[in-house]
Formats: C-alpha cells, sequence, structure tokens
C-alpha cells in the first residue's frame, strides 16, 4: 500500500494537501507546522474518531483537540494505492459526528469498493488492527517510541513461534480463566463462593434467631402474665381510692353549701340596711363626691393664703407708691420723665453747639478789626502823613474797624450765655454730669415699674381669690345637693363626710358581699360537677398503705412495663414469623452445602488450570518469537553500529539489549534516552516486517530526535533501504536529517 495524496480540514489544517512519493520522504516543517496533526489525520482515515472518549485532567479527545480551527466541518480525502489499484476515501460530519460519514470508492470511477467500511477500513488496508498499528508503524503526536503489550500484537508475536499460529493469545486466556476464577471467588467478599458462604452463614444464623427467638418468646409470655396480676391489684386499689375522694368530695360539697346559704343571708342583711336612706348613687359618683368634698377643703385652705397674700401685696403697694415719689417729676410716669429729660438735654446740647457758633463768629470779628487796623496804618506810613484824597481811609476805615469790634463783643457774649443755659440742667436736677442724670432717671423709672408691678399683683390676687370663693360656694351649693338625695339629714363639710363614707362603705360591702356569693355559688357548682351529691352512703372504707399518687405512679409503672413486655412479645413473634419456616431453612442449608461444595470444586479446578497455563506461559516465555528477537538484533546492530548485537522481548514488550561479550542483556530502563528509542525503532521496524504483511506506508513523527548525529546517519541509511519495499514518511523539525541526506537517491523532500 503506498499513499498517493491527502487533503485535510483537520486541526489547524484547513484544506491542506500532502502528496509523499514512493520511498522515503523527509518531510521538513517546524514547531506546530503540523507535523504531529499529519500523522493524527492518517490515523484517523483509517480507523476512525473514537466519540465515546472524553476529555480528562491533561488530556483532550480527538474529537475535540482536531476541531478545525477555522470552524469548518471536520472532512479529510485520501488517495493511496491499494492491491493495484488506486482507492479514495472520504471522511466527514454526520449530524454532530465527526468523521461519521465514510465513504471508500476506486479512483475516477465512484465505483464503491466492495468490503471496505468505516469500521474494517484500516484492519483491511493494513492488515492489523488499531492496537498493533500504533505499536509498528506509526509514531505520532511527539515521537514516544515505546512500545507496550496488547492481546492482538502478542497473537501475532506469538504466531511466529514455531510455524504454528494462536487463535488466542496467553493473556487473553489467561484473562478468561481469572474472570471464571473471579466469577466463582475474588476475595473473601465477592464471588459465587462467598456468596453461597455467605447465604449459608446467613441460613445458620436465621436458625439459630429462630431458637433465641422461642425463648424470649417463652420469656415474655411468663413475665406479661405476672405484670397483668400486678395490674389487677394496683387498678382494684386505685378504686378504693376513688371511693375515698368521693367520700371527701362529697362532704366538702355540703359545706359548699352551708357557706353558700351564710353569705346569702349576709347580703340580704346589707341590702336591707342600704334600703333605709333611699337608693344610693353608683360607686364612681361617690368617689367624684367625696373628691369634691377634698377639693373644697384644699379651697378654703387657698382661700385663707390668698387673702393674707393679697393683704401683703395692698401693703407693698402702698410702700411701692411712697417710695415713686420724686421732686424733680412730680406727676410723671418712668416713661415720661425720661422723655422731659432727653428733650431738655436736646436743648442743652442746641445751646452749647449756638454757642459754639458764636464764639466763632465774635472771635472772626475781632480777627477782622485787628486786620483792619494793621492796613490802616501801612497805609498812613506809605503816604507819609495825611491826604485830602484819601479821607475814606480816615474816616471810614476806623469806623468799619469798630463796627467790627462791637459785633465780636457781642457775639462772644451771647455764646457764654448760651452755655450757661446749658449747664442750667445739671444745675436743675442738682447733679453734675450726664451719668449722675441718666442714673437719676434709671432709679426714678426702677421705682415706677416697681409700683406698677406691686399694684399688678394686688389686682391679680384680688381676682383670683374672688374666684376661688366663687368656685367654693357653688361646689359646696351642688355637693350638699348630691348628699341630700341619699342623706337628707346631712349639713355641713363635716356631715357630707360622714354620709359620702358611710354611703362608700356600704356600697363595698355589698360588692364584698355578692363577690361572696358569686364565688360560693360557682365554688358548689364546681363540686357539683366534680360529682359532688348532699348525702353520704356512711360505707367504711379503709384507705390503702399508698397515698393516690404512689398507686397511679406504680399503676402506671406497671402499665408501661406491660406495654413494653407486650411490645417486645409482639416483636419477637413477628421476627420468628419474618425468619421463616425452620423446616424449610433446613432445608435450603442442605442445598447451599452441596452447591457449596461443587463450586469449590470448580475453584479448585479452575487454580490448577491457571497454574498450568502459567507453567506452559513459562515454557514458552524462554522461546518467545526468537525470530522478532533476531531480526531486531539485526536493526539494533545497524542503528548502533554494531554497540549492541542482540535484542530479547518478553511478553509485555519489555525490552532488553546486549552488547557484545555481555554475560546478561541490559533492560531498556538501564540505557539511555537514545539507545532505548533505537531499541524500540528496532522493535517496531522488525513488527512491521514480521507481522504486518501488507506493508503500509511507516510515519514516523520526530522519532529520530534523541539520536546522535553518528547513529541519526545510520537510522536514515536502514531507513532508506527499507524505503526500497515500503513507504516511509519522515516528519522533522530539525535540518540534521536533510544535512545527513543531501545527495542521497530515491528520497523526496517536502516541507510544509
Amino acid at each position: 500500500m503506498k499513499i498517493k495524496s491527502m487533503t485535510a480540514t483537520f486541526g489547524k489544517l484547513d484544506h491542506a494537501r500532502l502528496e509523499p512519493a514512493a520511498g522515503l520522504n523527509l518531510i521538513h516543517a517546524p514547531n506546530e507546522g503540523g507535523k504531529s496533526t499529519w500523522a493524527a489525520f492518517w490515523k484517523a482515515m483509517l480507523y476512525g474518531i473514537d466519540t465515546r472518549d472524553r476529555d480528562k485532567k491533561g488530556y483532550l479527545a480527538d474529537k475535540n483537540r482536531y476541531q478545525p480551527w477555522s470552524g469548518a466541518p471536520m472532512e479529510g480525502e485520501l488517495t493511496l494505492e491499494f492491491q493495484g489499484r488506486d482507492i479514495t476515501i472520504r471522511r466527514g460530519p454526520k449530524g454532530n459526528t465527526p468523521f461519521g460519514a465514510f465513504s471508500a470508492v476506486y479512483t475516477g470511477t465512484e465505483e464503491p469498493v466492495p468490503g471496505l467500511t468505516a469500521g474494517n477500513c484500516g484492519q483491511l488496508l493494513t492488515g492489523v488492527g488499531r492496537e498493533v498499528f500504533e505499536r509498528s508503524a506509526f509514531i505520532g503526536s511527539g515521537g514516544s517510541l515505546a512500545v507496550t503489550a496488547a492481546p492482538e500484537l502478542e497473537k501475532r508475536i506469538a504466531a511466529l513461534v514455531s510455524s504454528g499460529e494462536e487463535d488466542v493469545s496467553f493473556s487473553q486466556t489467561e484473562a478468561r480463566l481469572k474472570e471464571w476464577l473471579n466469577r466463582r471467588k475474588v476475595n473473601r467478599s465477592v464471588g459465587l463462593i462467598p456468596k453461597l458462604e455467605g447465604e449459608l452463614d446467613q441460613v445458620q444464623n436465621t436458625l439459630a434467631q429462630l431458637d433465641e427467638a422461642g425463648s424470649r418468646i417463652a420469656r415474655l409470655e411468663a413475665e406479661r402474665t405476672a405484670l397483668e396480676g400486678e395490674r389487677t391489684e394496683l387498678a382494684a386499689e386505685q378504686e378504693t381510692h376513688r371511693r375515698l375522694a368521693r367520700k371527701e368530695l362529697n362532704r366538702r360539697f355540703a359545706q359548699a353549701g352551708e357557706e353558700l346559704n351564710a353569705a346569702q343571708a349576709q347580703l340580704a342583711a346589707l341590702e336591707e340596711e342600704a334600703s333605709k336612706y333611699g337608693a344610693l348613687p353608683d360607686k364612681e359618683a361617690l368617689k367624684r363626691a367625696q373628691g369634691e368634698l377634698q377639693y373644697l377643703k384644699v379651697l378654703d385652705e387657698e382661700i385663707k393664703q390668698g387673702e393674707e397674700a393679697l393683704k401683703e401685696a395692698d401693703e407693698a403697694y402702698v410702700q411701692a407708691q411712697i417710695a415713686a415719689q420724686d421732686e424733680h417729676f412730680t406727676g410723671l410716669s418712668g416713661e415720661e420723665a425720661a422723655e422731659q429729660v432727653a428733650r431738655q438735654l436736646r436743648a442743652a446740647e442746641q445751646n452749647r453747639i449756638q454757642a459754639a457758633a458764636w464764639k466763632r463768629r465774635g472771635w472772626l470779628s475781632l480777627a477782622l478789626t485787628a486786620v483792619l487796623l494793621l492796613s490802616l496804618q501801612f497805609i498812613f506810613a506809605s503816604l507819609g502823613g495825611w491826604r485830602p484824597a484819601a479821607w475814606w481811609f480816615a474816616y471810614g476805615l476806623p469806623l468799619l474797624a469798630v463796627a467790627l469790634f462791637l459785633l465780636g463783643v457781642y457775639c462772644l457774649s451771647r455764646g457764654k450765655r448760651s452755655v450757661q443755659d446749658g449747664r442750667a440742667v445739671f444745675a436743675r436736677y442738682q447733679v453734675q454730669s450726664q451719668e449722675e442724670l441718666d442714673a437719676l432717671v434709671r432709679d426714678y423709672r426702677a421705682r415706677c415699674e416697681a409700683a406698677e408691678e406691686a399694684a399688678r399683683q394686688s389686682k391679680n390676687l384680688r381676682g383670683t381669690l374672688n374666684d376661688r370663693k366663687a368656685r367654693r360656694d357653688n361646689s359646696r351649693a351642688d355637693l350638699l345637693s348630691f348628699v341630700h338625695t341619699f342623706a337628707p339629714q346631712a349639713s355641713g363639710l363635716f356631715g357630707c363626710s360622714a354620709a359620702l363614707s358611710r354611703a362608700l362603705n356600704l356600697d363595698h360591702d355589698l360588692a364584698l358581699a355578692r363577690e361572696r356569693v358569686e364565688e360560693r355559688r360557682r365554688r358548689r357548682e364546681d363540686l357539683a360537677a366534680q360529682g359532688g351529691r348532699d348525702y353520704d352512703t356512711l360505707e367504711l372504707i379503709c384507705p390503702p398503705q399508698r397515698s393516690p399518687q404512689e398507686t397511679d405512679r406504680a399503676l402506671a409503672a406497671v402499665a408501661a412495663r406491660l406495654d413494653q413486655t407486650n411490645q417486645a412479645l409482639h416483636q419477637a413473634l413477628g421476627r420468628r414469623k419474618a425468619l421463616g419456616d425452620p423446616a424449610a431453612l433446613a432445608a435450603r442449608r442442605e442445598a447451599l452445602e452441596e452447591e457449596l461444595a461443587r463450586r469449590q470444586q470448580e475453584y479448585e479446578a479452575l487454580t490448577l488450570a491457571m497454574d498450568t497455563l502459567r507453567e506452559a506461559n513459562a515454557r514458552l516465555q524462554e522461546r518467545f518469537s526468537p525470530e522478532l528477537n533476531k531480526l531486531a538484533g539485526e536493526y539494533m546492530a545497524r542503528l548502533t553500529g554494531d554497540r549492541y548485537a542482540a535484542v530479547t522481548l518478553n511478553r509485555e514488550l519489555e525490552g532488553a539489549a546486549a552488547r557484545p561479550g555481555d554475560v546478561l542483556p541490559h533492560s531498556a530502563l538501564c540505557l539511555s534516552r537514545g539507545t532505548a528509542d533505537q531499541l524500540y525503532l528496532a522493535v517496531r521496524l522488525s513488527v512491521c516486517r514480521l507481522c504486518l504483511p501488507d506493508q503500509p506506508p511507516i510515519f514516523l513523527d520526530d522519532a529520530l530526535a534523541a539520536f546522535d548525529d553518528q547513529r541519526l546517519a545510520l537510522a536514515l541509511g536502514l531507513l532508506r533501504e527499507l524505503a526500497q519495499e515500503q513507504q516511509i514518511l519522515l516528519f522533522t523539525c530539525q535540518k540534521r536529517e536533510g544535512e545527513a541526506l543531501s545527495g542521497a537517491q530515491n528520497v523526496t523532500y517536502l516541507t510544509l
């Protein structure tokens, strides 16, 4: 089989196309270039995608991992040469199932390939199933070369022993025997034998429980009989206590009747006494009248205090009027006196201002006179004597100077008189300053206000006293009118007080008597409701040693124990019934013992068969696929430059390699990473040669990354040799492979 072309919309690939040639194809691509995606696409086209696989922590299922990044449906086309004819295989979506649609036709004809289906595509084209394919001709997703065991691969390798073939591998046979053994016995609790043993133990336990239940039932029945007898005795004692209680109840009932009659007689006597004075007002009216009486007493006291306060107020008013007299402000109120002083002060202030103005005018006139005289002297001096032409200077100017002088003297005298007028205000009130005058006015005003306040207080007290006297007279008349309705002989406040107290006491006694009668009646009715009667049987009853409470507690305890015993007895009877028929259980025990013996014989036979199979497998292990070991050893020698010449594999495909001269081979776990990869590459190539007869293409994704340069060249030489018969696709992200194959024949170089 040979791949001619692949077209994929798969993961990061979007309608990408790859056309490998026959032989060795070296395909170079950087990281994230799509190498692993092409490898996964090749496997998915052959074997499909497992839609049952689910995502796990650190792992993505292929159906989610390779969803196209472009959002297009997952689909692909594969053209290959198989058995001399070209076949085109297509896979695409089917509903929500990725790669669910499948078709396989002969290229160019669209004629379906008979027998080739989505389920058997990989098996028919490669000749092996997915397990063998992944462990031989396919290295993808990072280049892990390790090979693990698988039943199908084990069968194919086992078929290489001698010339025979095996239809079933050792692991499958061992698994079948283990399954049969496990069905019979896995451990102490799982399997047919433990189940039979458990059921047998259960039957035996049930029979033992039946015996125990019978003994318990007999014991409980005896205990129930004893408790029933004790309950009967306590019930009779309780009845005696009830008869004694009925006798005591009748006695109390008769006593209650006597007390009721006495209370009714007392009530009748009080009602007769109350009828002597006529109908009494209700209690609230009497209390209100008593409160009014107390109020009248309070009013009398207040009136007495008011008269004394009024007398004191009148005296205070007279004293205040005397104190308010003042020779300076006779007949004036405080406000009027203040206004008079303020008016006089304003007039004095005005005279002071006028005096200042007169003084200024007088001094100005004298100053002008002096100036005029100086000017006249200067003129005469300048003229050198008197001149007829200047007669007006000789007469006019002196006259003017005299007039100005007289005017100045007048103004100064007028100003002096104005000052004297202003000082006359302080002299009138016999003070020396404005502050003293203000204090005099404030004192007079305060005395006037005190006199007015005393007059107001006297007036208010007189009005209040008159109101209280009027209220007292009205209340006294109303109270007497009210009291006379039930006590006409009452007079004065003392008489009213006595009448009210007597009426309230009588009302209180009547209320108490009525309550007493009602209470005695209710008590007798309660006793009657309890069964009290006016007669007594005079029966002589001997009281029990226990009190009624002790008898009740003892009877309740016995009843509770009896209930518990009955309940336990019913449970025991139900349990015995639920456990089943003893005869049927005995028969079931015999059947289980026989079945258990048979299953134990089967288990022993299967154990012997398992031991025999393992012994045979151990012998066969010694000669496990010599042909595979031989071919793998040859390839290992080619890959390591003859450093390792032999390879051995066990049935778990755990490899070991030996160098020439080694006594024992070295496990792959002891080898370096590169040497271990070379060992498993040799095993994979050997499996491809021996177990894959149809020689499908070999996919290698970064399989040689751990090889050094020398062994890389050896591996490439081996792959070139194998590629002469089988198509090989070698993906790499490095340039070493290209440099090592530079100039080599029959090598196709591709770049993604």
